[in-house]
C-alpha cells in the first residue's frame, strides 16, 4: 500500500431545509389555519479515528466531501427529512489543520475519537411557528441555515513509542528488521527508506512500537533530502534511538549533524530522551571500536552503546534501555494527568 501522510481536503456540510408556508384546507372544516412544517437539518461532516488505517492514501483519490442538505418542510405540519452526515475515516494519530497548514483544529490520538468539522445548518421554521392572536394567518417562513464550507489539511503522525534517527545508511532499517516483525527495504545505498515504517519490538516479555523514518542529511531543515518531512512521525515518541554509523570517517560530525537538524526543526524533538548507539561495530577492529566510541562520547556527552544490527551484537541492551525510558515516560505522563495516582490514601 502506498504511504501518504499529508492530504488537502475540501468539505461542506448540508444546508438546512426551508420552512413551508401552508394552510389547512379540508372539506367541511370551517377554520383552517397555518400548518406549514419546518425544514430538515443539514448533515454534518465528521472525522473519526480508526485503527485499521495507517495511511491517508484514500484522500488522494477523493478530496471533496459534501454532506446532504436537509429537505424543505411540507404542509400538514410535516418536517423535512434531515440530511445524511458524511464521515471521514482517518488513521489514529491524524492531525486536522486549517487551510494555513499551521493552526491545529484537533489531534485524533485515540481510536473511536470523533469531531464535527462542519456543522449542518438548522432547518427553517414553517409558518405554523408564526401564528399568534394578532396574526392568525402568517404567510412567512424561515429559510434554512446555509452550509459551512471549508478547506482543511490532514497530517498523519504515526503513533510509536520509540523512533529511529540517523543519517542515510546508518543501519536504521536493518536494526528495525532485526528487532521486530517489520520488513523494510534494505540496500547498500542512501535513502533506501522512502517512507516511515513501524515494527513491534519485544524484549523481556514486553512489547513496544518503533518507528523508522528516512535518513536526515545536513540542511534537511531547509528542504534538502526527504527526512525532515517525516520528522513529525517521531514527535509522539517517548524516546529516540540515534544510530551512528561506526564505519563513518567522523562519527562526531555525524552525531552533531543530526542534533543540529533536530534543533532547527523546532518543537520538543531536540529535548526528547535520546539513546545513542554506535552501529556496525562488527566491521571494526577492537582498536577502531575504542577510538570511535571515545570520539562519539566526547561529542555527545554520554556513553554510546556498541551494537550491530546484522550480527545482533548489543541489541538486547539497547532494547532494555529503550523500554525503561518508555516506562518512565508513561509514568511521568500518568502522574501529570492524575497527580494523586500512586499515592496511598491515609485516614
Amino acid at each position: 500500500m502506498q504511504f501518504l501522510d499529508l492530504a488537502k481536503v475540501y468539505i461542506r456540510s448540508g444546508a438546512g431545509g426551508n420552512g413551508c408556508v401552508s394552510f389547512r384546507k379540508e372539506k367541511f372544516i370551517e377554520y383552517g389555519g397555518p400548518n406549514g412544517g419546518d425544514g430538515g437539518t443539514g448533515g454534518d461532516v465528521i472525522a473519526e479515528a480508526v485503527s485499521n488505517l495507517n495511511t491517508l492514501i484514500d484522500f488522494r483519490y477523493q478530496q471533496h466531501f459534501f454532506a446532504k442538505n436537509g429537505q424543505p418542510g411540507m404542509g400538514n405540519q410535516r418536517t423535512g427529512a434531515d440530511g445524511k452526515d458524511i464521515i471521514l475515516r482517518v488513521p489514529v494519530g491524524t492531525e486536522i489543520l486549517e487551510e494555513d497548514e499551521e493552526t491545529v483544529l484537533v489531534d485524533l490520538t485515540e481510536e473511536g475519537q470523533r469531531v464535527v468539522l462542519a456543522k449542518g445548518g438548522n432547518g427553517g421554521f414553517g409558518n405554523l411557528h408564526f401564528k399568534s392572536a394578532t396574526n392568525q394567518a402568517p404567510r412567512r417562513a424561515n429559510p434554512g441555515q446555509p452550509a459551512v464550507e471549508r478547506t482543511i489539511w490532514l497530517r498523519l503522525k504515526l503513533i510509536a513509542d520509540a523512533g529511529l534517527l540517523g543519517l542515510p545508511n546508518a543501519g536504521k532499517s536493518t536494526f528495525l528488521a532485526a528487532t521486530s516483525n517489520a520488513r523494510p527495504k534494505i540496500a547498500d545505498y542512501p535513502f533506501t527508506t522512502l517512507h516511515p515504517n513501524l515494527g513491534v519490538v519485544g524484549v523481556d516479555g514486553h512489547e513496544f512500537v518503533m518507528a523508522d523514518i528516512p535518513g536526515l542529511i545536513e540542511g534537511a531543515h531547509v528542504g534538502r533530502g526527504i527526512g525532515d518531512r517525516f520528522l513529525g512521525h517521531v514527535e509522539r515518541c517517548a524516546v529516540l534511538l540515534h544510530l551512528v554509523d561506526g564505519t563513518s570517517e567522523s562519527v562526531a560530525d555525524d552525531y552533531l549533524t543530526i542534533t543540529h537538524e533536530l534543533e532547527m526543526y523546532g518543537g520538543h524533538l531536540a529535548d526528547k530522551p535520546r539513546i545513542l548507539a554506535l552501529n556496525k561495530v562488527d566491521a571494526l577492529s577492537a582498536e577502531e571500536r575504542a577510538e570511535k566510541q571515545a570520539e562519539l562520547q566526547e561529542a555527545a556527552g554520554q556513553r554510546p552503546f556498541q551494537i550491530s544490527g546484522v550480527a545482533g551484537e548489543g541489541i538486547q541492551d539497547v532494547l532494555r534501555a529503550l523500554r525503561a525510558t518508555i516506562q518512565r515516560g508513561r509514568k511521568a505522563e500518568a502522574a501529570e494527568n492524575d497527580p494523586d495516582e500512586g499515592e496511598t490514601w491515609q485516614p
